[in-house]
């Protein structure tokens, strides 16, 4: 581990959360816009479903771990519902059984730490012109549609009552007080700090 402690953004689920680094995904984005601020900490599983994710939650999500997540967003869904595979590592899991199986999920990570918050997505309903466009293979998310989760995701955390707020652009930067200063504006005379510079590509996330 390095310091100094920040907090920690656990991703955990499915390959939609492993591959969420991946053309422009949602996992690459947040951590773009936390640098400096907090950990991602990636945990997603190609093929698996929240069965196979109960297995080992306890190795994954400790009790006796020394730092706890401060947020955990968890993502299964596709790979609940698909036929199982020729060796039966990945049975069809009934809806009834993946719902409780969620809030399993949920309870073990609300059991780790009072302070530790959780934000449960899944992937809506979609018509036959938005699929391809949202989900280029059906399940997984094209650059557009992770713009989509992370909007959603910094909507809920920002909108959320939690101490400390763990939007953003809420979260000081670390060592702050140690970034050099810049002169920008239109006089090239109005100080400010590199570590308080928002850059373009993250304007929109505000």
């Amino acid at each position: 581990m390095v310091g100094p402690n920040r907090p920690q953004i656990v991703l955990f689920g499915s390959s939609i959360v492993q591959f969420s680094y991946s053309h422009e995904g949602w996992g690459s984005i947040l951590t773009d816009l936390y640098s400096c601020k907090a950990d991602i900490v990636l945990r997603g599983y190609g093929g698996w479903n929240t069965r196979l994710a109960l297995l080992v939650l306890d190795q994954i999500f400790p009790k006796d771990a020394t730092i706890q997540p401060s947020l955990v967003i968890v993502y299964f869904g596709g790979n609940d519902s698909m036929k199982p595979d020729p060796n039966g590592l990945n049975a069809h899991v009934p809806l009834l059984e993946y719902i409780q199986n969620m809030k399993n999920i949920v309870l073990h990570i609300k059991s780790l730490s009072e302070k530790t918050r959780i934000i449960v997505l899944s992937t809506p309903p979609v018509n036959e012109e938005k699929i391809i466009k949202l989900f280029g293979d059906g399940i997984h998310l094209t650059a557009e549609a992770s713009k989509v989760v992370v909007k959603e995701i910094l909507k809920v955390v920002k909108e959320a009552d939690w101490e400390p707020n763990l939007h953003w652009k809420s979260l000081p930067n670390e060592f702050a007080q140690c970034s050099p200063t810049i002169f920008v504006g239109t006089d090239g005379n109005t100080p400010l700090n590199v570590a308080d510079l928002d850059l373009d590509w993250q304007a929109q996330w505000i």
